[in-house]
């Protein structure tokens, strides 16, 4: 093992890596070479930081990734509840833009996702987007993965609690505590 770590120690300080191995606290650490350090420091202040979006902007998000072109109507329809606001918030971070107006009464304005969207979310298309059978098929693996620990708190929490015993002519129930104690005065 040691004699891997050492190889690894000089193939990674030669000069055709960006990063180096060092030994460090009794340990072994992956580092950037100190000469790479104003290339990595320009690469990262050119990332974006990570969107944070709220739980009614990300539903909002869904439905037009979904549903596209759609209106603000239409996605109040499917919501429930009113999503101007939202709208405006998706706009200012161009995660959709306009699409036009559809042709009805009124003339409503219609939206889509961007380019941004797409990159923000790692997507080459929002055909890659998971078609509805297959989210309420990894919404229910997320939720069966919760119930497993929950279900076994539960029972690790029963298994704790004194047993009760019903009597059956009286239908009270007692603890096995009880039982005892009556046992011992009669």
């Amino acid at each position: 093992m040691r004699s891997s770590l050492e190889e690894l120690v000089g193939e990674y300080g030669g000069p055709d890596h960006g990063i180096e191995i060092r030994q460090v606290a009794g340990g072994y650490r992956m580092s950037t070479k100190p000469e790479q350090h104003e290339v990595v420091r320009a690469f990262a202040k050119n990332l974006k930081p990570p969107i944070r979006l709220s739980l009614p902007a990300l539903e909002t998000l869904a439905v037009i990734a979904y549903k596209q072109p759609v209106t603000v109507p239409e996605i109040n329809d499917i919501r429930g509840v009113d999503s101007g606001g939202v709208i405006g918030t998706l706009l200012d971070r161009k995660l959709i833009t306009t699409a036009g107006r559809k042709q009805v009464i009124g003339r409503p304005i219609l939206y889509k996702t961007t380019k941004e969207f797409l990159m923000r979310f790692g997507l080459k298309d929002v055909n890659e987007l998971p078609s509805m059978e297959e989210f309420e098929k990894l919404v229910a693996e997320s939720f069966q993965a919760e119930l497993i620990p929950a279900e076994s708190a539960a029972a690790d929490a029963s298994a704790t609690q004194p047993a009760e015993q019903q009597d059956g002519a009286t239908g009270e129930s007692t603890t096995a505590a009880d039982a005892a104690q009556e046992g011992n005065a009669g």
